[in-house]
């Protein structure tokens, strides 16, 4: 690792924020650059430090993870990625972090070189965090209605099967090996992608895309829907992340 990525924590618990920035701290390739009490600090510091990755809890007083991690992607150029931390594996607030741009989460009671791995991973490649638990956390969720709701973008067959690859974690540079294409290639469906749904990063583009339909959340290789982009979801437990 010859990166470092600088890492802000937000949590209104000090005791949780000091026991995180001693355990990151000790990791290769993270420098926890500060701390934030509350969504408010959070923004404060973020616009300060200008981290690369802020491990943000969902349940603060005042401005919550949620509401903080929609503010980011727009009170900065170039936002920080963020990973949401929380205690619930199936919290439905975790959910809302991810639909609000968040990158991905990690529980608190994981290891610390399984949220060090995720902070590193968010910060230096374009894979998508947990995608098994990304799945699981949406299959918990209510299906979708019986038809497609009014203004579902309409993506073409290459774009449904590169969100289909996406969902199942894999890197541009993997999804450009898969279909044998050129990188550039794949990186411009991806940007046409996240235009069209109208999504910040590949997460929320693929929790998106299991809200409209397009990749079925209930299969176990993030199935691709239908011509027209709709199939009914299948329901399995979460169980939180897996280790990487």
């Amino acid at each position: 690792m010859t990166t470092t990525v600088t890492v802000l924590v937000a949590d209104d618990e000090e005791l949780t924020r000091t026991g995180l920035r001693t355990l990151l701290s000790a990791l290769p390739g993270l420098d926890v650059v500060g701390e934030a009490a509350d969504g408010h600090q959070a923004l404060a510091l973020a616009g300060e430090l200008r981290p690369d990755v802020v491990l943000m809890d969902v349940r603060m007083p005042g401005i919550d993870g949620i509401e903080a991690t929609r503010r980011l992607q727009t009170a900065l150029p170039a936002p920080p990625k963020v990973v949401v931390i929380t205690t619930f594996e199936n919290d439905a607030y975790v959910y809302d972090a991810l639909r609000a741009g968040a990158a991905g989460f990690v529980l608190k009671r994981a290891p610390s070189e399984q949220i060090g791995h995720a902070l590193r991973l968010v910060a230096t490649t374009d894979s998508l965090l947990f995608p098994d638990s990304v799945r699981r956390l949406v299959a918990a969720r209510p299906g979708p209605p019986p038809r497609p709701p009014r203004g579902t973008p309409a993506l073409t067959a290459r774009e449904r099967e590169i969100l289909r690859l996406m969902a199942r974690g894999l890197s541009n540079a993997d999804v450009a090996g898969r279909l044998t294409v050129g990188l550039e290639t794949v990186k411009t469906h991806v940007s046409n992608l996240l235009a069209k749904l109208g999504a910040r990063n590949r997460t929320q583009a693929v929790i998106m895309a299991y809200e409209y339909g397009y990749v079925v959340a209930g299969a176990g290789d993030g199935t691709v829907s239908g011509a027209d982009g709709w199939t009914a979801r299948a329901g399995t437990r979460f169980s939180g992340p897996s280790a990487p």
